[in-house]
């Protein structure tokens, strides 16, 4: 087969419904029935809900389950450069015959009915894995939680990261509003470890706990993390764990491990796996470096950054990661959909750059416009202005300043078209 056969059949699936987004789980029902019911036949499953840090803290428990011995399926998404990263076998990303396979068999099985892509994707992820042998399976949910296509199990333990203002026409206007929708991957008695939340989205998540008797493994009351001396110090009623540093960068990663080790030591990590999640975790587009490719080629004393980030909280994290570095004049290139808080976003960040330099994203329909990233910008007081693509604004602040730092920044899908085209 050829690397187009998934392509080929992803974008029959794309034609299945009118709307990308469509939150119901009876058409996952419907479809899971027809395949046998995957979903029961999972290795254990950690289910991760949140607005920000589901990839990362992911990752760390993968890192973490491996450093045990053990292997674990990892479901994520959107995929940056191609699709086969939302789906990794026992450690391994899912080879382009086998995602065929599954893909064709979803597809048939469907019988032309409708069903968004992301549920269809779903139901193959799920059938991939109940054929495959692991010790976990990590489940990443899209969007929301009570209604996620991945919300179809029964978790052997919930994870929930925290809870910020995303996605409002989806899960509602208020902090409260969407804590409840990421609350409902709780399920009865199944225990939840529960990151740092506002107190709104925590008395949401503290009621759906109780109603359903479901254990609280929660920040600041159960298990705490901070840093000390440039390590990263974690400590439950099982004792204190003194580790280097998470390898993702950011303060904000900080949290994000923490939450990862209350549910290696849920699973029965020791230390040594718990230094594992901090020191093996990769994922891509968290304030990546950019080492080789055409973009670093182009401008070699540039130190070049890459960030998928895309909400205010992904903004205020950043902008303490960028104050945290060597004092270096920093720029952005930024490009973003219009249908997140564009001044939300970079707001924060203004105290902390020299200038903006916006661009469309290529490809995605949902772009903004670079000229209203840029009017966005100014509002908030940065100098903006705009470029044809990435390539052009790079050497544009290369001619002005060639040792300066760069962050490309605003989008997963941007930084999935720099991925695809830089690697």
């Amino acid at each position: 087969m050829t690397a187009q056969s998934s392509d080929k059949i992803l974008d029959r699936m794309m034609a299945l419904h009118p709307k990308v987004i469509d939150l119901t789980l009876d058409r996952m029902w419907r479809l899971l029935a027809a395949l046998d019911n995957p979903q029961e036949k999972l290795p254990p499953v950690i289910h991760i809900a949140g607005t920000n840090g589901k990839g990362s803290t992911q990752s760390m428990i993968r890192a973490g389950i491996e450093g045990m011995g053990k292997t674990a399926h990892a479901y994520t998404s959107p995929h940056l450069a191609r699709f086969h990263e939302r789906i990794r076998l026992a450690g391994a990303l899912i080879s382009e015959d086998y995602l065929t396979e599954v893909l064709d068999e979803c597809y048939a099985k469907n019988g032309g009915i409708d069903i968004t892509y992301f549920e269809i994707t779903t139901c193959a992820g799920l059938l991939a894995f109940a054929r495959t042998p692991a010790d976990y399976t990590l489940l990443e949910v899209g969007l929301g939680g009570r209604l996620d296509a991945t919300n179809v199990i029964t978790p052997e333990l919930s994870v929930i990261t925290p809870v910020s203002i995303d996605h409002e026409q989806f899960l509602g206007d208020t902090l409260a509003k969407i804590a409840a929708e990421k609350a409902g991957i709780i399920k009865r008695g199944v225990p939840c470890v529960v990151g740092p939340q506002q107190e709104d989205a925590m008395d949401v998540i503290e009621a759906t706990a109780m109603r359903l008797g479901a254990p609280l493994l929660a920040h600041g009351q159960h298990w705490h993390v901070t840093t000390e001396r440039g390590r990263l110090v974690y400590q439950d009623d099982r004792g204190l764990l003194d580790l280097p540093m998470p390898a993702l960068l950011g303060e904000h990663q900080v949290m994000n491990a923490g939450a990862a080790l209350a549910a290696l030591r849920y699973l029965g990590a020791d230390e040594a796996a718990c230094e594992a999640a901090m020191v093996n975790a990769e994922w891509p587009a968290r304030m990546q470096k950019l080492k080789v490719g055409p973009l670093v080629e182009a401008a070699p004393e540039i130190e070049l950054w890459l960030d998928g980030g895309h909400n205010a909280a992904a903004g205020e994290a950043i902008a303490k990661l960028l104050a945290s570095l060597p004092p270096r004049e920093t720029h952005l290139i930024c490009g973003m959909l219009n249908t997140k808080d564009v001044t939300g976003y970079l707001a924060p960040l203004q105290s902390q750059v020299e200038s903006l330099t916006a661009v469309t994203i290529p490809g995605e329909a949902n772009t903004l416009p670079a000229e209203a990233t840029a009017l966005a910008a100014k509002q908030v007081g940065m100098s903006a202005k705009i470029a044809e693509n990435v390539s052009s604004a790079l050497t544009s602040i290369n001619e002005e300043t060639s040792n300066a730092r760069v962050l490309i920044c605003g989008s997963l899908y941007l930084a999935g078209n720099i991925l695809r085209e830089n690697g």
